[in-house]
């Protein structure tokens, strides 16, 4: 039996608390594990409940639906429920999952909801495959539409998060493949690639040059030319990795 989706709503207004405590309550897979109402109280809330899917307000008193996302390494679902329709577009390029305009119908809950149990499955059976993990002389097979490859990891320059999917660089080309970063990483050395941060995995025997930045990160200038920063959190375990 798949275990309940794990539910966290952050919304500042108690009765768009109540309104979804309502809705999930007549979906029978979704467990709701707490409630917060400012970017504080999610952070903490989303540290200690660790929750599959985030049902996040946009205007906080202290901030915004943002703030919280910006502060995270590993993020959970997220499904912006708001009342306020002109962030839509900043909402997706933070992966979010659906964006809801309150009041929040069921059907739009339940149809966004679904996408989070696809890409939990997703996850799932990515963590479930016992496959070895690949090394940097293996070939891959990456198909963009039309155009394939066939590509060796050592050539593979950096992996970014685009939307749902993940764009892969390699020598002068790129492609967009239908699968989460978290996914991919799942099969890669982590001896090789390292997650720089949220949205980023860089091939470590494709880094030029290493600077300190302003924000007590890292910028990375990778051999293509392109740079990729390095967040705080993640600067200290590269400094293990490369021994600086």
């Amino acid at each position: 039996m798949t275990a309940p989706m794990r539910a966290l709503i952050v919304d500042d207004a108690r009765l768009a608390r109540q309104e979804l405590r309502t809705l999930l309550s007549a979906i029978a897979d979704v467990e709701l594990v707490g409630e917060a109402d400012d970017v504080a109280s999610a952070r903490a809330a989303i540290a200690t409940l660790q929750p599959d899917v985030l049902l996040l307000d946009i205007q906080l008193p202290s901030g915004t639906g943002f703030d919280v996302l910006d502060a995270l390494e590993a993020t959970p679902c997220v499904v912006f429920t708001t009342a306020y329709d002109q962030y839509a577009v900043r909402a997706f390029e933070a992966n979010a999952l659906d964006y809801l305009v309150k009041p929040v119908e069921p059907s739009r809950l339940a149809q966004a909801l679904q996408r989070v149990r696809e890409r939990l499955d997703d996850t799932r059976i990515t963590a479930q495959t016992t496959r070895t993990l690949l090394g940097p002389d293996e070939r891959v097979f990456l198909r963009d539409g039309e155009r394939c490859w066939f590509v060796t990891l050592a050539e593979i320059i950096r992996i970014v998060v685009d939307g749902n999917y993940s764009r892969v660089w390699f020598r002068n080309e790129h492609a967009l493949l239908p699968r989460s970063l978290a996914a991919l990483e799942s099969r890669l050395d982590p001896t090789q690639f390292f997650r720089a941060n949220r949205n980023t995995l860089v091939n470590l025997r494709q880094v030029r040059s290493i600077e300190q930045s302003i924000s007590d990160g890292y910028l990375l200038t990778l051999k293509d030319g392109s740079t990729v920063e390095v967040s705080r959190r993640q600067a200290r375990e590269l400094r293990e990795r490369l021994a600086l």
